[in-house]
């Protein structure tokens, strides 16, 4: 992987699950699981030493929320009496760069740490958070992934267990709310998505939705299968974020463009619906998934969506897998 590809990953915060495809998208050919393992140990170590000097840009939206980007996913953060609230926790080696980000804000200590979902660019922090004081927030899906080994199927890959520090502590199944700094945070599962730990956080007195993984902006979605993710369940989490936002919502997606809107949110649904209806056709037609490929379902929104690491090519795999 080139430096400078290393750094356009890096500054658009992308998902460690995704990368894998990086090689994909250079060869045009799906990696074998040799191949596919060695490239995932060489992308977790790029992305590591990316998250180590890529700046943290802080972007403040209302009512004391705000939200970091260049360590992994988009963490939001809600500053107050009751200390710091991060949503999601990035990359370990962000560390002192998020530090200075979160002092820049004020000098309340971190006291909660919010999960969206167990992937390692939203929890990877977990520890290091911990340590400063921050009790860990997630679906109980989060907290079983993070108990133990977890392996990527699409890579041949396993991520070791993390400390029990990084583990959550308080779990939920459906929902809970977290009544912190004169804000009744509302944390909503999705069911299966992403992956099947997806929970999204809502502002509501600052009328913000952070939507974790369910959204990509103008970007296509990885979907990890091996941990329960599927097109269908995205598309019901993408559903269910457009009905709980108007116009005035700021929506916060897990990648891609951190600042977002409920008409980039809806043509983001769209384009999901839209793709999944053309590759279930050509899959009830008897088509492989070859020969799926080869007919471009995904043609009339690449030259917007399919500009970054997860190709058309990618994309229209992963929907194949999930219709």
């Amino acid at each position: 992987m080139t430096s400078t590809r290393r750094h356009f990953l890096s500054r658009r915060g992308f998902c460690l699950c995704c990368l894998g495809s990086a090689t994909f998208a250079a060869t045009g050919g799906w990696l074998t699981p040799r191949q596919a393992f060695a490239e995932a140990r060489n992308i977790v170590d790029s992305i590591r030493d990316d998250a180590a000097r890529a700046p943290i840009k802080v972007h403040k939206l209302r009512r004391d929320v705000s939200i970091f980007e260049g360590s992994g996913g988009n963490i939001a953060v809600l500053t107050g009496s009751d200390g710091k609230v991060f949503i999601d926790a990035g990359i370990t080696a962000s560390r002192p760069r998020i530090l200075k980000a979160a002092n820049s804000l004020s000098r309340d200590p971190i006291r909660h740490l919010i999960n969206t979902h167990w992937h390692f660019d939203h929890a990877d922090g977990n520890t290091w958070l911990n340590a400063e004081g921050a009790a860990i927030i997630a679906h109980e899906n989060t907290h079983k992934h993070l108990l133990v080994a977890q392996r990527v199927e699409d890579w041949d890959y396993t991520f070791p267990s993390p400390p029990l520090a990084a583990v959550p502590t308080e779990v939920f199944s459906s929902g809970m709310t977290v009544d912190l700094n004169r804000s009744k945070l509302a944390l909503k599962y999705y069911g299966p998505a992403h992956t099947d730990s997806d929970i999204s956080v809502t502002f509501p007195e600052a009328d913000i939705l952070h939507c974790g993984d369910t959204y990509w902006n103008g970007i296509y979605p990885f979907i990890d299968t091996s941990t329960g993710g599927n097109i269908d369940g995205m598309i019901k989490a993408a559903e269910a974020n457009v009905a709980d936002v108007t116009d005035k919502t700021i929506v916060i997606p897990g990648h891609g463009q951190p600042v977002s809107n409920k008409a980039e949110l809806t043509e983001y649904r769209d384009m999901l619906v839209a793709i999944r209806e053309n590759v279930a056709k050509l899959k009830q037609q008897g088509r492989s998934l070859e020969e799926t490929i080869a007919a471009k379902p995904t043609a009339a929104f690449d030259a917007k969506w399919g500009q970054f690491v997860i190709t058309p090519v990618l994309f229209t795999r992963l929907v194949y897998q999930g219709v």
